[in-house]
C-alpha cells in the first residue's frame, strides 16, 4: 500500500476513534481544508474544526481509499451521525480529494450533494431548502459553530 494510502487510512481511523490530535498529525502546516461549509487554512484551523466534530458527534465513517500516490488521492465516504441542531440523521455521501506535500496532507477538499445534505440535516422545509442552495448559509453556520467551540474550550 503506498504510504499516502496510509496516512489515508490513519486519518479516518483517527476520526471513527475520535482521536482529533492523530487527525491534525495527518495535515501539513500549511494544510487547506475545502467542504461545503468550510474553508480553512493552517492546521491549527483544521484541527480545531476536528476537535469539534469529535468531541461533539456521534460520527462514524466507512472509507474506500480509491486512490493515493505521492501528489494525489481520492477516497470515498460515507458518514453517518445525527445533526446535533435537529436531531435529524445524516447519511452523506462524500469524495474526499487529497493533495500531498512531505509526506502530509496539503489540500484536503470533500465533495458531497449540498441539497441531499440539508434535507437530511435540517428537513424539508424552508432551513433545508435555503441551507442546500446557498453556501453563505452553510458557512455562517459552520463557522458560528468553530467559533462558538473555540470560545468555550478556551473558558
Amino acid at each position: 500500500m503506498h504510504p499516502n494510502a496510509v496516512l489515508l487510512d490513519r486519518l479516518f481511523n483517527a476520526l471513527n476513534r475520535k482521536d482529533h490530535a492523530t487527525m491534525a498529525s495527518c495535515y501539513h502546516p500549511d494544510a487547506t481544508f475545502h467542504d461545503i461549509a468550510f474553508d480553512l487554512k493552517g492546521r491549527p484551523r483544521i484541527h480545531a474544526m476536528w476537535q469539534m466534530i469529535c468531541e461533539r458527534s456521534n460520527v462514524t465513517a466507512t472509507v474506500t481509499v480509491v486512490h493515493a500516490d505521492d501528489g494525489d488521492g481520492r477516497v470515498n465516504v460515507v458518514d453517518d451521525y445525527t445533526f446535533s441542531d435537529t436531531g435529524l440523521p445524516v447519511h452523506n455521501i462524500i469524495e474526499s480529494r487529497f493533495k500531498f506535500r512531505d509526506g502530509l496532507i496539503a489540500q484536503h477538499i470533500d465533495l458531497c450533494d449540498p441539497k441531499a445534505w440539508a434535507t437530511m440535516a435540517l428537513g424539508d422545509g424552508l432551513p433545508g431548502f435555503l441551507a442546500g442552495r446557498i453556501r453563505l448559509i452553510r458557512s455562517i453556520k459552520a463557522r458560528w459553530k468553530l467559533w462558538q467551540f473555540g470560545r468555550r474550550q478556551k473558558a
